[in-house]
Parts: C-alpha cells; sequence; structure tokens
C-alpha cells in the first residue's frame, strides 16, 4: 500500500516536473523577446533584433497583396509591421539592402525602392492577426501602398511578388 502511495507521488512529481520544464523550454527555444533577425551593416557590424524591440518601432497596419510572375494576385490580407528606413535607422548609408531568407533566397531591394513613400516597404510580423512565430511566414517583407495591391506594371517589375520574402533571417545593408 505505501508503494502505491510513493507512487502515486512520484508519478504526480513528474508530472509536475514536465508540466513546469516543457514551457519554460518552449520559451526559452523562442529566444528571449520572440523570434530574432540579423540586420548587418556596411561595416559589416551585426545587429539582433527580437520580435519585441521590433514591435516597439513605429507599426504600419495596412491591407495588402501583390501580383506573381504568372500575373495572379496572391496573400491578399492585413499585413503589420516596422518600415525598412525605421529598421535600419536615419541616417543609414547604402545603395540598397540584401533581404535574406532562412532558405537562402535572397533580393536586393534599391535605396530608392525602400525609400518610396508612395510604395512603403516594411518587415511585417503579423498577417491578419496571426504572429511570429504563430505566422509560418515568419517575418516577411510587404510592400504595403494605400490602394493595398502591387502589380507589376506598377511596380516595374517582371514580378513584384519577388520582393515579399518569407522567413527572413537577416538584411544586409550594401554600400
Amino acid at each position: 500500500m505505501k508503494r502505491r502511495v510513493r507512487l502515486t507521488y512520484l508519478v504526480g512529481f513528474i508530472a509536475l516536473v514536465i508540466a513546469i520544464i516543457i514551457p519554460m523550454a518552449v520559451r526559452w527555444a523562442a529566444g528571449p523577446g520572440g523570434p530574432m533577425i540579423t540586420i548587418i551593416d556596411a561595416m559589416e557590424e551585426q545587429r539582433h533584433m527580437a520580435l519585441r524591440s521590433i514591435q516597439q518601432l513605429a507599426v504600419l497596419c495596412r491591407r495588402g497583396s501583390y501580383e506573381n510572375q504568372f500575373g495572379n494576385w496572391r496573400d491578399e490580407g492585413v499585413y503589420c509591421g516596422v518600415l525598412l528606413t525605421e529598421l535600419l535607422g536615419e541616417g543609414s548609408e547604402y545603395t540598397a539592402i540584401s533581404v535574406v531568407a532562412e532558405d537562402g533566397y535572397h533580393v536586393e531591394i534599391d535605396r530608392t525602392r525602400v525609400e518610396d513613400p508612395e510604395y512603403p516597404v516594411v518587415l511585417a510580423f503579423s498577417f491578419d492577426g496571426v504572429i511570429v512565430p504563430d505566422w509560418a511566414d515568419g517575418y516577411r517583407i510587404a510592400v504595403l501602398p494605400e490602394d493595398g495591391g502591387v502589380s507589376n506594371a506598377e511596380y516595374q517589375a517582371d514580378s513584384a511578388g519577388s520582393y515579399w520574402v518569407k522567413n527572413v533571417a537577416r538584411i544586409v545593408v550594401l554600400p
């Protein structure tokens, strides 16, 4: 009888430890302040930014979508993010930036596009109210004009969608 009681207490203790340790491990894996991106400046110095820090900057939320190379409109929804100009910092010297995804896909965006007030470029952290890490696309570059859509013709690109990089891992400032 005493063995059963001890075994019951032991099982209960183990369940309690698991209930506490697993959530803590999940929070630890997400990192302090949430998922991070790396910004590499023109002097090749790295700055790591967590979701919490990014959300403290001025946030732009707008409906957005883009036309892909086949003329199809994709990924319509409400994106919330931080202007790349805000993320890079005032007075940054650069000619372009390279946005690199976790899978190695990258695109260069020249300064005139990054700073175009008609087509604001943001690092989005939320889509239709779902925030990273729950949003499967992770941090994403989004171009958010007031009318919500970016066509190939108006963006003067073979594919406006090629600028909408998913799962952004780092942004590299190019001199």
